[in-house]
């Protein structure tokens, strides 16, 4: 979406917007402020995600204007994350969760051109997407799964293993 956003805008304008867009957010008790530098994270957190997952469509729609096919792919996405986070699941949920798959899978072919190799195939994040319903159904709902114990393991473990190297080629002492 940010590179969909830098085709419109150039480059530097998009990012501008965009953290100018999360900055200018009400503040509300349960949602998270930004700051004004959101686009320059590198890497977040799965709580981060979530945090920006309620209010993306708020912040990105007005820079969407005159792209409803963008927007609305990005709504499908945000109601199958929410959806999918459900505790329970019924007949009725999981064909939401159909649909909103259908419309992602019609209209994922608007980012083929901003993947270096012009293919959706090789992101293991959007494959899952397709097992989602049929695992649901197996296993009972997916509202536990996420990365958040992990990702704070993993960093602890891999600061400690730092700090223990020689700082020089600490790649092969870390593991």
């Amino acid at each position: 979406m940010v590179d969909f956003l830098k085709d419109i805008y150039g480059a530097e304008k998009a990012l501008e917007l965009i953290d100018e867009r999360f900055f200018t957010l009400p503040r509300f008790s349960d949602i998270r402020q930004f700051g004004d530098k959101l686009t320059r994270i590198k890497q977040r957190t799965g709580s981060e995600f979530k945090d920006m997952l309620k209010v993306w469509l708020t912040a990105l729609a007005p820079l969407l204007k005159g792209h409803p096919n963008y927007l609305k792919f990005l709504k499908l996405v945000t109601d199958f994350i929410l959806i999918a986070g459900y505790h329970s699941h019924t007949e009725t949920t999981l064909q939401y969760l159909q649909d909103a798959l259908h419309g992602i899978s019609r209209n994922i072919h608007l980012f083929l051109p901003y993947r270096y190799n012009q293919s959706i195939s090789t992101i293991p994040k959007i494959h899952s997407l397709f097992h989602y319903i049929e695992c649901i159904k197996e296993m009972g709902s997916a509202d536990n799964s996420d990365t958040e114990v992990s990702e704070a393991a993993h960093k602890n473990l891999i600061k400690d293993d730092y700090r223990t190297s020689n700082k020089v080629d600490y790649i092969p002492q870390m593991l």
